[in-house]
């Protein structure tokens, strides 16, 4: 089997400090309520979604022949891991901000649960990879753009920011094993991807909403939020559309997760990281660097 040469090699990195405890505003995104909301829903789902991750290609554990594909298959799943603790204790903090977290762990791991008792095992694993290429995007979409990231707490941009750079190095491991070792064919490859982009986007928005009730907006008030968000997310060079070429080439044939290159500075964050071995100072350089090029 042979393997990539463009690809980023996966480095666990754990036990990191993000310094989560130390007063993060309840709305860290530039004040703003929606935006605050938008990455926090992400992140409400990520524990659950991470495991649910990990069990999708632990299924094919015992068919994987390449030592190569096996070795990356354990990076990727202590990475997940580390990124599920994480926003777990992130997560910890929204509901002492009064965020009814725990009814969407509740409903989070029902569905999760439900997809793995009610799927095929080639069908969990191509929700996987679609949502590692969603993400992997996502990367890109954000901390590549100045404007996006600038408005972060510097404690959430440096969580944002190492997620990141682990979801390039990772991302085409539930791939490969789809594709190799799975053996799935295009349409349930595509199959996948559709459905991830008709309900994650529901969940979100679902999610939001009852997150911005929870800190005490109307129902007006938050109409004209989620507006003025989908604006945000979906107007001509707003967060999305400027990455649709990227999303679209997912239904390419012949299409592999490592023919782009997301992540430009991404040697640059991985030198100030082993340089300093502190995630916050990283992403700081890591930001300035972005917003010199802006």
């Amino acid at each position: 089997m042979s393997h990539d040469p463009h690809a980023c090699p996966i480095r666990p990195r754990e036990k990191l400090d993000f310094q989560l405890g130390s007063g993060i505003p309840r709305f860290w995104n530039g004040g703003d309520p929606y935006k605050t909301r938008f990455f926090d829903a992400m992140s409400l789902t990520f524990p659950i979604g991470e495991r649910y991750f990990i069990s999708t290609v632990r299924a094919y554990r015992d068919q994987i022949t390449d030592p190569h594909l096996l070795q990356e298959v354990k990076d990727f799943t202590r990475q997940e891991a580390q990124h599920g603790m994480v926003h777990t204790e992130f997560n910890a903090m929204l509901e002492k901000q009064g965020l009814n977290v725990g009814w969407t762990q509740r409903f989070l791991d029902r569905k999760f649960k439900w997809q793995l008792s009610s799927w095929s095992k080639a069908f969990n694993l191509s929700y996987t990879a679609a949502a590692e290429h969603m993400t992997a995007m996502m990367c890109t979409t954000f901390m590549e753009r100045a404007e996006i990231i600038a408005p972060f707490d510097p404690r959430m941009r440096a969580v944002y920011t190492w997620h990141s750079i682990e979801e390039v190095e990772h991302k085409a491991v539930c791939f490969d094993v789809l594709t190799k070792v799975a053996k799935a064919g295009y349409f349930t490859r595509i199959a996948g991807l559709i459905y991830f982009s008709i309900e994650y986007p529901i969940g979100n928005w679902f999610m939001v909403n009852r997150m911005l009730k929870d800190d005490g907006f109307g129902l007006l008030q938050r109409a004209k939020m989620l507006l003025k968000g989908a604006w945000w997310l979906y107007k001509p060079g707003g967060v999305f559309l400027p990455a649709l070429g990227y999303y679209l080439s997912y239904f390419k044939p012949g299409f592999h997760p490592w023919q782009h290159t997301e992540m430009g500075r991404y040697q640059d964050w991985l030198k100030d990281f082993e340089r300093t071995g502190d995630p916050v100072q990283a992403s700081e350089a890591f930001t300035a660097r972005v917003l010199a090029q802006a």
